[in-house]
């Protein structure tokens, strides 16, 4: 896989994976200061290692439901792929979530165009819908106890809810669609886009009509649900009583204000422990132990996984024919 034929470079997620380390490094030596070394070290130290083996076991769960979820929407649109290729492909994916803006996940319907000749214009809507499903499913989990927790930020909440449901209100609607497409045709930069943009607009009408949406989002519910789970377990290896309502509302209220960043980095770190402080009983070194462990355990057990699955899809792909489609190399850059 050469980084002139991808959409995203190996390179380029080596980068991304060094900085986002770094950061991730300054920051929990930034809260461990602040809370306390030696506090850490105790909680390390009686921690129960059997609840984050649990807790790791349950986000493997969400990385599986969330596979039979993209690999069933590609199905929608009628792309037919070996699931063994797609599961390569999936798991790839999950070490993008810590580049800039997701755009790193573009490599998914790539793969896709590269083993089964699908343009990207095709496939591109079932990654969006993929992450608007995982966001849907968020806003309910912390929506459930956004008034018990935090009712004066129940705007956060509410504003990506309402343009969601307009979004797909618009989106339901061809005549809307096809009349903001007729706006945006003479300007310069859309009027050769136009026509693949219709084409993600009907494909994706495919991957949002009710039923799916529905199926989907429910797996998404699951999924992240387990990874809330997951949460209130490492609270519970180190001897804390937790919720599981308070857990789900902020591991999802979390993920939530995190999402503008790459992999959350820095604000849904913060979030867990401001959070945790404010909610439950327990000291700033406790705070920080359950952030640290529950980020390894969610999102850098992903981009570990995601780092030797991309290896994997690298050799794959050899044994394909590059096979550029210059509309479709727009649309990724775009």
């Amino acid at each position: 896989m050469s980084t002139e034929s991808t959409p995203v470079s190996l390179a380029k997620f080596q980068r991304w994976v060094v900085i986002a380390i770094v950061v991730c490094i300054f920051l929990y030596v930034g809260f461990s200061v602040w809370s306390g070394l030696d506090d850490i070290r105790e909680q390390l130290s009686t921690f129960n290692w059997w609840m984050f083996v649990a807790a790791v076991g349950l986000t493997l769960s969400n990385y599986a439901l969330r596979f039979v979820k993209w690999h069933y929407l590609l199905g929608r649109l009628d792309v037919q792929i070996p699931w063994v290729l797609d599961a390569w492909n999936f798991i790839a994916g999950l070490s993008m979530a810590i580049s800039p803006g997701k755009a790193g996940e573009l490599l998914k319907p790539y793969f896709v165009r590269r083993v089964t000749q699908t343009p990207m214009a095709r496939t591109i809507p079932a990654l969006i819908t993929e992450r608007l499903t995982d966001g849907i499913a968020m806003l309910i989990l912390a929506g459930a106890g956004v008034m018990t927790y935090a009712a004066d930020k129940i705007e956060w909440l509410i504003i990506p809810a309402v343009l969601t449901g307009l979004g797909l209100l618009v989106l339901a609607s061809k005549s809307a669609t096809d009349g903001i497409l007729r706006l945006l045709s003479p300007l310069p930069v859309f009027n050769k886009l136009v026509p693949k943009i219709s084409e993600m607009i009907d494909a994706m009408r495919t991957c949002v009509a009710p039923i799916p949406l529905l199926w989907t989002v429910i797996l998404s519910v699951i999924a992240w649900g387990a990874e809330c789970l997951a949460f209130q377990l490492i609270f519970k290896g180190m001897g804390v009583e937790a919720g599981f309502d308070v857990c789900f509302f902020l591991y999802a209220f979390a993920t939530v204000a995190g999402s503008a960043m790459p992999g959350g980095l820095g604000v849904a770190d913060g979030a867990l422990v401001g959070g945790a402080l404010q909610f439950l009983t327990v000291t700033e070194g406790q705070a920080v132990t359950a952030a640290l462990l529950t980020r390894v355990a969610t999102l850098w057990l992903g981009v570990g996984l995601g780092a030797f699955a991309l290896l994997k899809v690298s050799s794959i792909l050899e044994q394909y024919p590059v096979d550029n489609d210059p509309s479709d190399s727009t649309v990724a850059e775009r």
